[in-house]
């Protein structure tokens, strides 16, 4: 399981000043009706009908790719690295890049495929914190979704995320609080941290050191890899064993 290190110095130049993050929140606005455009299509658009898993990569500019080439997006890497590992799967890309809790909220029902998907990750609320938006109001946002999933039975993958430190340490306890307990309220798996082993390693940051370039997707991949085919592997049609 993933855990915070606390590395004052440099986890603080990762999310940089508060201009800075103003900045970086700003040149998202300009990709998100685009980004929204693209997820209504994908709304409507078939999934592909055979044995491979749908995935739905549900979330922000961290799942949309921003900054990428699409080939180094997370949703590409991630459907090359299950077929790597024998895993077929469709990975549909539903990352808006400025989304928040509340945004996700509002496009879920239509951003999803007509086709019920095997899987869904769940990946917001890194926005909520870089906006210090109360930790209340995104987990009232994520426990609505977690529970439209839930009444659809659509599987999830919820994957956490960990407060900007110059917020301090009260916000960031009550707002990392909050992925931990949903995804047990709801018995869904769990990624205790999209950006482990990403954070903070400028190696593995675009220039804004907010968002990961495509050495940094690879790693994002790596670890959360496993999570995704155990989770879809649990929400695999059981055979009935012989006797």
């Amino acid at each position: 399981m993933a855990r915070f290190r606390p590395k004052e110095t440099l986890v603080a130049s990762t999310y940089g000043r508060a201009a800075r993050i103003i900045n970086v929140i700003r040149a998202h606005a300009k990709y998100a009706c685009a980004n929204v455009a693209v997820a209504a299509a994908l709304a409507v658009s078939p999934v592909l009908a055979s044995d491979q898993a749908v995935i739905v990569a549900f979330g922000d500019s961290l799942t949309a790719g921003y900054g990428l080439q699409d080939a180094d997006s997370f949703p590409v890497r991630l459907e090359a690295k299950l077929a790597e590992d024998g895993i077929l799967a469709q990975v549909v890309n539903s990352g808006v890049s400025g989304d928040t809790s509340a945004g996700g909220r509002a496009r879920l029902a239509w951003s999803l495929p007509e086709t019920r998907p095997d899987l869904v990750i769940l990946e917001l609320g890194a926005n909520d914190g870089l906006r210090g938006i109360d930790p209340a109001e995104m987990e009232t946002n994520l426990d609505a979704m977690l529970a439209e999933l839930g009444r659809r039975d659509i599987p999830v993958l919820l994957a956490g995320m960990l407060a900007p430190p110059n917020l301090g340490r009260l916000y960031a306890e009550r707002y990392n609080a909050v992925f931990p307990r949903l995804a047990k309220k709801y018995d869904v798996a769990f990624y205790p941290f999209f950006l482990d082993g990403v954070a903070a390693d400028p190696a593995l940051n675009q220039p804004d050191g907010l968002h990961p370039n495509a050495s940094g997707v690879v790693r994002i991949v790596e670890r959360i890899a496993p999570y995704v085919a155990k989770a879809l592997d649990a929400s695999a049609p059981q055979s009935p064993s012989g006797g």
